[in-house]
């Protein structure tokens, strides 16, 4: 089932996406042009709970959707980053003040394997304490809330959360903690 990539051409490069056009041949021959391909760093968010067991929810204007969304702390691995757990501790830091005693992987899971190339790491973070204010890029502004365990999991009852790997995330995040009912 694997196809063989032919040749590739770079349409576009930044910093946050790579555009490509491949030309693949399948097993039985068949010559798919151009297929289009982003590149995107991996990325590491984290359901993050504070040492009296608080979700950390994050709140920002998305500009794609035009909505501010309610959204569980993360972003792009950096170079820098040793480690996707390292990454994640950074995100968490920068974006929330918070630092966390303990992280435990729960999942790595793609956003769209069809046309994105990157993938998502997705851990529980526990025992977090606000040790710092926000650190943020110039282009982020981040309201952090907390919230109970009961009003995360009414929240997605409602389906006020809408980024579709966070709402992956949570629901491995609250099976991990054992409070999930099936």
């Amino acid at each position: 089932m694997k196809w063989e990539l032919l040749d590739s051409k770079y349409l576009f490069t930044d910093d946050w996406l790579t555009l490509r056009s491949d030309s693949c041949k399948r097993p039985d021959g068949t010559i798919i042009e151009p297929y289009y391909v982003y590149e995107f760093p991996d990325w590491v968010t984290a359901v993050a709970l504070t040492k009296d067991r608080q979700i950390i929810l994050i709140q920002q204007y998305r500009h794609a959707l035009g909505s501010v969304c309610i959204e569980i702390p993360g972003g792009c691995i950096d170079p820098t980053d040793t480690t996707p757990e390292a990454a994640c501790a950074r995100e968490l830091l920068e974006e929330t003040g918070y630092r966390f005693n303990h992280f435990e992987w729960l999942c790595t899971t793609s956003a769209n394997p069809s046309t994105n190339n990157n993938l998502m790491h997705i851990f529980l973070a526990t025992g977090g304490e606000k040790i710092q204010e926000q650190q943020l890029d110039s282009a982020e502004d981040i309201t952090v809330s907390l919230y109970t365990i009961e009003e995360v999991k009414q929240l997605l009852r409602d389906q006020k959360i809408v980024q579709s790997m966070h709402v992956t995330a949570l629901f491995y995040g609250l099976e991990k903690l054992g409070v999930l009912v099936y």
